[in-house]
C-alpha cells in the first residue's frame, strides 16, 4: 500500500468535491465527504478492477453509490480515469453537462440510477447475483448510508444475498452517526450494528473509515469469507476534513456560505494537498 499516494488522492477528491459544490451551489457535502477516503483506497488502492478510459469493460467491477446524493464523490475519480473530460466537473448540477446532483446511468461509470434510499444496495444483489450466474470474476461494492437501515428493501436485500451465499458483493456502510434529522442514536437507534447484520449471515467487519491501513486490511477480506457476503462498517465523520461541517447533521444539505469563507476552505485544502 502505498500511503503517500492514497492521502495525496484523497486531499484532491476533497477539494475537488468542494470545488462543485460551491460553483453548484447544491448538494450534499456532509454525506460525500465523508466518503472520501473509502473510494479513494477503493480505486487507488489496487481493489477495484477497471480499464482506464473504458466505463464499459465489462470484467470491471461494479460500484453503486446507494445514498444517490453522495454519486457525485465518484466524478472527479471517473474524469481522472478517462471516462469523461475534466471539464466535465465545472457543469456539475448544470443542463450544461453531464453530471447531476444524483449519479444516473447517463453518467459514464455510473451503474445504477439511486435516489430513493434502499433501491441500490438491490441492484447491486443483481449484479452480484448475475457475475455468479455467468461465472464472472466480477465483484459488486455497494454504498450505503446508516440512514438507509430504516428501510425494510435493505434487511429483505440481506436475506437474499445471504440466502445465495454472494461472497461477491461487498457493502460499505458509511457510518457518519448522522442523517438529515440528527443523530441516528437519538431518532432511532440502529445498535449493536455489527451484531445485526451478523445474525442476517455477513461477514462483518468495523473499522475507522477515514484510516488507510484499516481500509485496505478489510478489503482483503474479499472473497475470503467462505460464501458469505462482506459488511464494512466504516466509522466516519461527516463532513471530514472540512472543520465547519464536521459532526454537523445540517451539513447535510449545502448552506450559503460567504466567499470568504469558501476561499479560506479552498486554501486550507490547498494546503492540505500540497503538504502530503
Amino acid at each position: 500500500m502505498d500511503q503517500t499516494l492514497l492521502e495525496k488522492k484523497a486531499t484532491w477528491l476533497r477539494r475537488c468535491i468542494f470545488d462543485m459544490l460551491c460553483k453548484a451551489k447544491q448538494g450534499h457535502p456532509g454525506s460525500t465527504i465523508s466518503l472520501v477516503e473509502i473510494l479513494a483506497a477503493l480505486f487507488y488502492g489496487g481493489v477495484i478492477r477497471y480499464e482506464h478510459g473504458n466505463a464499459d469493460a465489462s470484467w470491471r467491477d461494479r460500484i453503486i453509490i446507494s445514498k444517490g446524493h453522495a454519486a457525485m464523490a465518484l466524478y472527479p475519480i471517473f474524469s481522472d480515469l478517462g471516462y469523461f473530460d475534466e471539464k466535465e466537473l465545472d457543469h456539475f448540477g448544470t443542463s450544461d453537462g453531464i453530471l447531476r446532483i444524483f449519479g444516473n446511468i447517463n453518467i459514464p461509470g455510473i451503474d445504477a440510477t439511486c435516489g430513493s434510499l434502499g433501491h441500490g444496495f438491490g441492484i447491486g444483489i443483481g449484479y452480484a447475483m448475475a457475475a455468479k450466474y455467468d461465472d464472472a470474476e466480477t465483484r459488486v461494492f455497494v454504498v450505503i448510508s446508516e440512514g438507509e437501515m430504516y428501510e425494510g428493501s435493505v434487511w429483505e436485500g440481506a436475506l437474499l444475498a445471504a440466502h445465495h451465499k454472494l461472497d461477491n458483493l461487498v457493502i460499505l456502510l458509511d457510518r457518519n452517526r448522522k442523517i438529515i434529522l440528527g443523530d441516528t442514536e437519538d431518532l432511532v437507534r440502529l445498535e449493536p450494528i455489527t451484531d445485526k447484520w451478523e445474525s442476517f449471515g455477513f461477514k462483518v467487519l468495523s473499522i475507522d473509515g477515514h484510516s488507510f491501513p484499516e481500509l485496505i486490511e478489510a478489503f482483503s477480506y474479499i472473497g475470503k469469507t467462505n460464501g458469505q457476503p462482506l459488511v464494512i462498517v466504516a466509522n466516519t465523520v461527516k463532513g471530514k476534513g472540512i472543520p465547519m461541517m464536521e459532526h454537523e447533521a445540517s451539513w447535510h444539505y449545502w448552506q450559503g456560505i460567504d466567499e470568504d469563507t469558501i476561499e479560506q476552505v479552498r486554501q486550507d485544502l490547498l494546503t492540505k494537498e500540497t503538504s502530503v
